[in-house]
C-alpha cells in the first residue's frame, strides 16, 4: 500500500505467540526474583507467593519481598515487551493482557476472585510500570530509526 508509514497485516498466530512469550517472561522473571529474594532472606519457596492473594501485603517482611519481586518483574517484562512487541502503541494492550492472564491464573489457583486491596494495588502499579517503561523503550527505538541531518547539503 502506498502512502502508509508501516504496512501491517492481521496475523493472529504472531499475536498469540507474542502473548505467550510475554507470559513466559513474566512467570520466569517472577520466579527468579522470588527465588533470589527467598534465598537471601532465608524464606521458604512456595507457589503461593506467585498466585495467592494474601501473600501480597505490606505488613509482613515476606509480603514486602513478594511486592518487590512483582515490581522488579514488571521492569524485566518491559525489556521483553521492547524486544518482542517493538511497537509503542501496542504496549498498553500487551501489558494489560499479561496481568489479565495472571488474574485468570490466580482465580483458578485460589478458586475465588481476589478481594484484597493490596493485590489489586500491586498488580495495577506493576501494570503501569510495565506499560510506561515498555513504551519508553519502544519509543526510543522507533525514534532512532528516523535520520535527521541538520548539516547543509553539499552535493548540488
Amino acid at each position: 500500500m502506498a502512502g502508509q508509514f508501516r504496512y501491517t497485516v492481521w496475523d493472529p498466530w504472531m499475536i498469540i505467540s507474542q502473548i505467550l512469550t510475554l507470559q513466559c517472561v513474566f512467570y520466569v522473571s517472577l520466579g527468579l526474583w522470588l527465588s533470589l529474594f527467598d534465598l537471601v532472606s532465608g524464606n521458604d519457596k512456595s507457589l503461593d507467593q506467585v498466585f495467592k492473594y494474601q501473600e501480597l501485603q505490606f505488613s509482613s517482611f515476606n509480603g514486602k519481598i513478594v511486592v518487590a519481586s512483582f515490581v522488579f518483574t514488571a521492569l524485566n517484562c518491559s525489556l521483553g515487551l521492547w524486544y518482542v512487541v517493538q511497537r509503542t502503541k501496542l504496549c498498553l494492550d500487551f501489558a494489560c493482557t499479561v496481568y489479565l492472564l495472571h488474574l485468570i491464573a490466580c482465580i483458578y489457583y485460589n478458586g475465588s476472585f481476589p478481594t484484597t486491596f493490596s493485590w489489586w494495588l500491586i498488580n495495577l502499579v506493576s501494570t503501569m510500570i510495565l506499560c510506561v517503561t515498555g513504551e519508553f523503550l519502544c519509543m526510543r527505538t522507533e525514534l532512532q530509526s528516523i535520520p535527521v541531518n541538520m548539516a547543509p547539503k553539499t552535493d548540488l
